[in-house]
């Protein structure tokens, strides 16, 4: 038995312990509190990295022109359909009337026009920036109720890129604002921010049809996964759509109150190598690292089994995905040679980051023995997530473990030289543009396997996993996604039986 594992079994049998004191009367039918492992920094998708702020605001106060539903499927949202031209690069979006921002203000082609020029402004902040909005050549008004975007080279994911956190339509009145009192047209709006506790969104008035079953919702930020079990057991909590304390989900699923459901990420679950630091600017190094983790030991140490090995930056459920896991298997001795054959003298001393996730703090140190084993000596530094914003996020850092969220993130991540582990490849980026412009679908299909590929070829970084996800909520609480093709939170969706 694991030390977390005891730990765990001993705070649910001193919760047990305390008998029907700490039975909670059932929550009202109007409200529901879900628990997050991070909190976010800020609550504008459009500015910052963490996806945290979309599973606060996404969808609940913020919307695009598009949505993504848990299946991964994109549907109309603020606007009411579209059409594409024949050269696929021009993209026409009728808009829904008698849409308004929670301000009362009208929503219109204008607030979509000022959202993506600001998006790809110089000095822009959006992480989806390369992948959509430089490639927009221009965001016209046709009318009050439709928009054209026209853009450089075609790109099939357009309407699944404007159902992501970073396409979302700011009020342009107070978008400046949007970080901390964010103003938008969805059902939901701000009521209080507790920082470094929590934060309450309630069902504002005027929200269009369908209304949302709940009123309030407040999310509850916990990052110790002892907590997060000792909250859901004391009624703290109604949910956790995204459950950070793997170990503890036999104790969950045999407690009647309680459903446990496993399902799929866009996760990419990575030991991140900074690439301009020596000895790491060495392909041969990073080859050396990736083949000294053992990926299925790691999934089984940090996540009780629960995720799938990947060997580039790809999840398993994107079509066309390819297994790359063979290109470095586990191999301490071809990890210990490709170190000589760089020049690196062992012990090589290094430092490890981590930020405050399960995933990273006990799957950091499952890394730091495996690479202790072929001679390269880290040490741990445990940060949070506000640290690992500014620290590593940054480029100042080693080694990092942590998952990147987002789906479809290649070309955000790797073709951005200044991106913080710092890949510069131009064969990389060659291969990323020929994609956005090829046309036949059988030069489409290579190019995707070759970006796979050389992301591999190059060890940018250890890819490691594609995380699960495990949803714990209460029974009666119904519509949680028990799958994230993106991070959000549906609150539309939720209700009581």
């Amino acid at each position: 038995m694991t030390l977390a594992r005891r730990e765990f079994q001993s705070l649910l049998a001193a919760t047990l312990a305390l008998g029907p004191a700490w039975l909670r009367a059932a929550p009202a039918k109007d409200s529901a509190v879900l628990g997050m492992v991070l909190e976010p920094t800020g609550l504008d998708p459009t500015v910052a990295a963490a996806a945290a702020i979309g599973e606060v605001v996404h969808y609940n106060v913020l919307e695009g022109l598009t949505k993504i539903a848990a299946d991964g499927s994109v549907l109309p949202l603020l606007a009411e359909n579209w059409t594409v031209g024949d050269d696929g690069l021009r993209y026409d979006f009728l808009l829904r009337k008698g849409v308004t921002f929670a301000d009362g203000k009208p929503f219109d082609a204008a607030a979509v026009k000022f959202s993506f020029d600001r998006a790809r402004a110089a000095g822009s902040t959006n992480k989806a920036r390369r992948a959509l909005f430089d490639n927009l050549r221009s965001v016209d008004i046709v009318d009050d109720h439709h928009v054209t975007l026209q853009l450089d080279h075609a790109d099939a994911l357009i309407p699944f890129r404007l159902g992501e956190n970073t396409a979302v339509i700011l009020h342009p009145a107070s978008a400046e604002q949007a970080a901390t009192r964010p103003v938008g047209t969805g059902p939901y709006r701000v009521e209080n921010w507790a920082r470094g506790s929590s934060i309450t969104l309630v069902r504002r008035d005027g929200a269009r049809a369908p209304v949302p079953p709940l009123r309030r919702v407040v999310f509850r930020f916990i990052e110790d996964p002892a907590a997060q079990v000792a909250a859901l057991l004391a009624g703290d909590i109604d949910a956790f759509p995204r459950f950070g304390a793997p170990a503890a989900l036999a104790q969950l699923r045999a407690d009647a109150r309680f459903a446990v459901e496993v399902g799929s990420t866009s996760g990419k679950g990575i030991v991140a190598i900074n690439n301009r630091r020596k000895p790491f600017d060495d392909v041969r190094v990073r080859r050396a690292i990736t083949h000294a983790i053992d990926r299925k030991a790691f999934i089984a140490g940090a996540e009780e089994g629960l995720g799938r090995p990947i060997g580039s930056h790809f999840e398993p459920t994107v079509l066309g995905y390819l297994d790359l896991t063979g290109v470095y298997p586990y191999d301490p001795a071809r990890a210990r040679a490709l170190l000589r054959e760089a020049g690196v003298k062992t012990p090589l001393d290094v430092t490890l980051t981590l930020p405050p996730p399960n995933y990273a703090r006990k799957g950091g140190e499952i890394v730091a023995a495996m690479l202790a084993q072929v001679g390269v000596r880290a040490k741990i530094e445990n940060v949070e997530w506000a640290q690992w914003l500014s620290g590593a996020f940054k480029g100042r850092f080693d080694l990092t473990v942590i998952n990147h969220v987002e789906p479809l993130d290649y070309a955000t991540a790797y073709t951005e030289p200044n991106y913080y582990f710092g890949y510069d490849s131009a064969k990389f980026r060659g291969l990323v543009s020929a994609l956005g412009v090829a046309d036949d679908m059988k030069e489409k299909a290579r190019l995707w396997r070759d970006i796979q590929r050389q992301l591999a070829n190059d060890a940018v970084n250890a890819f490691i996993w594609n995380p699960a996800q495990v949803a714990v909520r209460r029974r009666a609480l119904r519509g949680l996604w028990t799958s994230s093709p993106i991070m959000a939170n549906d609150l539309a969706a939720l209700s009581w039986a």
